[in-house]
């Protein structure tokens, strides 16, 4: 009998990485990876003249769609496998990214007559122009008592579906209005594939204040905010299934395109980080994935439905069948240490990364590294992208305390690494707080791979061992299993994610064990950081806030 192989593709926020896997043994056949030519589109449209105003932050839909061929093509042209023995495809992608489309699901930027409005093209995870109408969305649902609410801390974030929808709605009404559906990207993607369009019970649940009871919110809640906003949810998509579900069969042009099989199955899309959590084996609730990129996502499940404040979200089979997910997370750490490096770094650095042959963020590494704990005397905040957990405020930025003339680059840089690592143990701690045990951390992602530095400085913030996973590319991985649940046992795949579980899951790459010398000193740096997240971002956010609008102003 031939192997059968699964195909699972990462959308990340700069490329997208996709991954050939064997279906009985787990063996990787091959990887592969696209750049988006695009990228964060975050100061000018392409092939527009037209400059975007302040915290927007698109992509291009032509990225999506180059990357999904090229990727498939390359795994099946570059492997040693007969294309038609691959039974499925998993997409997992970056949420909440939403796309305007017509009915044809044509994106709205394609359009000659939309293409130089910023509104009609994606608006990827990071885009933080929506908080006005997230505030809306917050204040409305504690003021009148709408229960959803509390399944996401009591607050929302100006990254989710709804508050996107209504800053279009408000900013470009004639956007709003020719649209027939918002999607999110990764649903787009299934779309190519499949020609159906669904959404899964993770994008729907985490982002969209979808459950499985209730459905969206009603509309009689969005009419309380405006009445013009009768009807919003029906532009969302109404097709939800839970994770780990056939969307449908590649379509002949995309087979065809490939060189796959027409029908291949492919399942529902769901977010990147959410996909990795079967990959490490973690599904009881004392286990806690962080996956760590340019932000950092933290996700965990158990059998129990607690409201709490401050998370992202708890969905019912948001995450794993059977289980209650939920989602935390940070809206920058890999893109604070990129932005250093960028802007503070000095060219020193540089020369020694030069003549190392290696990366300035590794010369960062290592010159932090030497330095004790507490010894620059900096304590910071990372909130360079705002607040996502606990406090779910964009307008909050970053803060360093405690320079002088004698402070150093390298201890600016550790004392970022550190802040990050004093924002997971907050969350940690928070959860923990309020009735969920977290015994077991795993780390995936790209970052917890390149810096042993970080890893360690987490490990010896929090008090606890780190587990890395044993898989590189560990979301596009976790996609691929997802793909052959839905296609089943019958052709091939697995019946469940819990048996997928069992034949997949690798041993750690690495386990990082704390210093509780560093953990005792660290319990100090990190008393003064809870200082400072009460008085900035809860005493006095007015300043953040302030300062954010001047600068809006200015512009």
């Amino acid at each position: 009998m031939n192997n059968r192989y699964a195909i699972g593709i990462d959308f990340g926020t700069l490329s997208a990485r996709a991954v050939l896997v064997d279906v009985g043994s787990g063996e990787e056949k091959g990887t592969a990876i696209f750049a988006y030519q695009d990228a964060v589109i975050d100061r000018m449209l392409p092939n527009c003249d037209v400059d975007l105003p302040a915290d927007f932050a698109l992509q291009n839909p032509a990225d999506y769609k180059e990357a999904t061929e090229a990727l498939l093509k390359d795994l099946c042209s570059n492997s040693d496998i007969d294309p038609h023995n691959i039974i499925s495809i998993g997409i997992d992608f970056t949420a909440c990214t939403v796309l305007p489309v017509d009915e044809a699901i044509r994106p709205l930027c394609y359009q000659e007559k939309f293409r130089e409005n910023p509104h009609s093209w994606p608006k990827l995870w990071k885009h933080h122009g929506a908080q006005r109408e997230a505030d809306a969305i917050n204040e409305t649902a504690r003021r009148n008592g709408w229960d959803f609410i509390q399944r996401y801390g009591g607050t929302s974030s100006s990254e989710w579906f709804f508050a996107k929808l209504m800053e279009i709605y408000y900013k470009a009404p004639e956007i709003y209005n020719a649209t027939y559906k918002f999607v999110e990207a990764g649903d787009w993607v299934v779309w190519l594939l499949t020609g159906e369009l669904t959404t899964s019970t993770c994008m729907a649940g985490f982002k969209a204040f979808w459950n499985e009871e209730d459905g969206y919110p009603p509309s009689q809640f969005f009419e309380e905010i405006d009445t013009g906003l009768k009807g919003i949810t029906d532009k969302a998509i109404s097709d939800v299934r839970t994770v780990g579900t056939k969307a449908g069969g590649l379509t002949d042009e995309m087979a065809a395109l490939t060189g796959m099989k027409p029908g291949t199955s492919v399942a529902v899309s769901l977010i990147d980080a959410h996909s990795a959590t079967p990959v490490v084996g973690a599904v009881e609730g004392d286990s806690m994935i962080m996956a760590m990129g340019t932000s950092l996502c933290h996700i965990l499940v158990s059998r129990e439905e607690v409201f709490m404040e401050g998370i992202s979200g708890v969905v019912k089979d948001g995450v794993i069948p059977g289980y209650y997910g939920y989602e935390a997370g940070q809206a920058a750490v890999g893109d604070i240490y990129e932005w250093f490096v960028s802007h503070l770094a000095s060219a020193e650095c540089f020369d020694e990364a030069a003549n190392a042959n290696i990366n300035p963020l590794a010369v960062m590494d290592r010159r932090a590294a030497g330095l004790k704990v507490g010894e620059s005397g900096l304590v910071a905040l990372d909130w360079w992208n705002g607040n996502r957990s606990m406090l779910n405020n964009a307008n909050l930025s970053g803060v360093i305390t405690g320079m002088t003339l004698g402070t150093r680059s390298e201890e600016i840089y550790r004392a970022l690494v550190e802040a990050t690592a004093f924002g997971t143990r907050e969350i940690v701690e928070s959860m923990e707080k309020q009735g969920v045990p977290i015994r077991n951390i795993y780390a995936c992602g790209g970052l917890s791979r390149k810096s042993e530095f970080v890893l360690q400085t987490f490990a010896d913030v929090l008090g606890r061992k780190i587990i890395v996973s044993g898989v590189v590319q560990t979301t596009a991985y976790g996609a691929a299993m997802y793909g052959m649940v839905a296609a089943g046992s019958k052709k091939g795949g697995y019946d469940d994610i819990k048996t997928a579980m069992e034949h997949l899951v690798k041993k750690p790459y690495r386990v990082y064990i704390p210093s509780m010398d560093n953990h005792q000193i660290y319990n100090k740096l990190f008393a003064a950081y809870q200082k400072l997240i009460q008085f900035f971002g809860q005493d006095h956010k007015d300043i953040m806030q302030g300062l954010k609008q001047l600068k809006a102003n200015s512009l």
